[in-house]
């Protein structure tokens, strides 16, 4: 199937398997010289016909299935990132097919079986996900050589796995409101630490510079006898007046704000106090110091604030007719027309980008992230505000992108807790994958026999 280069991957991560509707993740790329191995690069067989490599509890695996399953990796290596060398590549195909036929014998074994409306449906998501209808994604596996039966079977094995995956590995992960706020205690633990919001009333017995030791226990003494009897009960706001006089506004009281703004020394003396209670007398360099606690409340944790990306871009999808080195050769020139002043981005999208944003000159609107694929993500994570991207390659064809501006937004606390879920889900179930995969690999009886070539 490696002139058909349909990817039916069971080792794509959680992500893939569990957020479709048909937990299936299937690319289709197209046929042309960017697919096509070159003699030089193919890898020297020495054999005239197929042989076993693996035996995974009796079934055979083939060095023609390695081939294949080692061009279906090729054929979805991200563009741009170093690609590792053909015994690697080798060794990674072997090591997916031996999970993977471990994976269906398990299944099998469990009693999971597909029924046709199922396969029906997964097929038709597959044609949808690909912009075709059946009978299109039908003929374009005949004109490549694949058969019905063939396909249908490989989309069987999938689905059988991936069922298989949901009961044994899905259902062990749960999230709790307890887990989530851990996390957001974790995440916030890198940040200046919630503070306390006060509002505390004074009495204020002065001390002039110039006080002898005499007269400055005398301010003590009258300090003291106010502390006294504020605690006693008496009305706070009448002994502000007795002590301090008719022009103290407000009872004393000094308002609602973050303890930041208030003295340490205030701050130290209440922090273990309840509203109502007095704190005192507390000696500065202004004299005695009474507090009462008229209020106290935990401060709003900092906003999460999350980067969202304004883009647009202008796509080109590969045909038999438009290569994806012809596509980027044609983006190439169409940035130099911009780069120049010859056009305008938004103009050169409405003439060829061949997506629903074209009308709208390629904006894509304010995207937050994870909202676009990687590989197209990456590329624009990485531009500044009016930055073109050179021409680059994705699962839907060849994309030239400008980064028109960039904002702040604030995250609502629902909204953290749902990333936050979404995070741990994600966290634990790859975690669980791997250990349930180790395991099942390790009841199983794998005999290493020649080496693929």
């Amino acid at each position: 199937m490696n002139k058909f280069a349909i990817c039916l991957s069971l080792q794509r991560g959680f992500s893939t398997l569990f957020t479709a509707l048909i937990p299936l993740s299937v690319f289709i790329s197209g046929i042309g010289p960017a697919h096509a191995q070159s003699a030089a690069t193919k890898p020297v067989v020495t054999r005239s016909a197929d042989f076993i490599v693996a035996l995974v509890n009796s079934e055979p695996i083939t060095n023609n299935d390695v081939q294949k399953q080692r061009s279906s990796i090729e054929s979805q290596w991200p563009a741009g990132t170093p690609k590792p060398s053909a015994q690697e590549l080798t060794a990674q195909a072997l090591d997916q097919l031996i999970n993977e036929k471990v994976q269906l014998q398990q299944a099998r074994e469990s009693g999971i079986r597909i029924e046709e409306e199922a396969l029906d449906l997964a097929e038709a998501n597959i044609a949808r996900q690909n912009q075709m209808d059946k009978d299109q994604l039908r003929a374009k596996l005949t004109k490549d050589g694949v058969s019905l039966a063939t396909f249908r079977t490989q989309l069987r094995n999938q689905l059988m796995t991936t069922r298989l995956r949901e009961r044994e590995v899905e259902t062990r992960v749960r999230v709790s409101d307890n887990d989530i706020d851990q996390f957001l205690r974790d995440q916030r633990g890198s940040q200046p630490p919630m503070g306390i919001d006060l509002n505390l009333a004074m009495i204020l017995v002065p001390v002039p510079e110039d006080s002898t030791e005499a007269q400055i226990t005398a301010f003590q003494v009258r300090a003291d006898a106010a502390a006294r009897r504020a605690r006693a009960g008496e009305d706070f706001a009448a002994l502000v007046k007795e002590f301090m006089g008719d022009k103290v506004p407000n009872g004393g009281a000094m308002g609602l704000r973050p303890s930041e703004r208030y003295p340490t020394l205030f701050v130290d003396s209440t922090q273990n106090m309840k509203a109502g209670e007095i704190a005192g007398p507390l000696r500065s360099g202004a004299g005695f110091h009474v507090l009462k606690v008229l209020e106290k409340r935990q401060g709003e944790a900092p906003a999460i604030m999350l980067t969202q990306t304004r883009a647009r871009h202008i796509l080109l999808r590969t045909t038999p007719q438009l290569t994806q080195s012809q596509a980027q050769a044609q983006l190439q020139k169409i940035k130099q027309s911009i780069s120049s002043g010859r056009s305008t981005f938004a103009d050169m999208a409405r003439e060829h980008s061949q997506d629903g944003s074209a009308t709208g000159g390629g904006d894509l609107g304010w995207a937050s992230p994870g909202q676009f694929v990687p590989e197209f993500e990456q590329v624009m994570n990485r531009l500044r505000p009016n930055q073109i991207s050179d021409p680059l390659v994705s699962r839907f064809g060849v994309h030239l992108i400008e980064v028109t501006d960039r904002r702040e937004v604030p995250v609502s606390e629902r909204d953290q807790r749902e990333m936050a879920r979404n995070v741990l889900r994600e966290k634990k179930l790859d975690e669980a994958f791997t250990t349930w995969q180790e395991d099942l690999r390790g009841r199983a009886f794998v005999e290493m026999r020649d080496a693929p070539q």
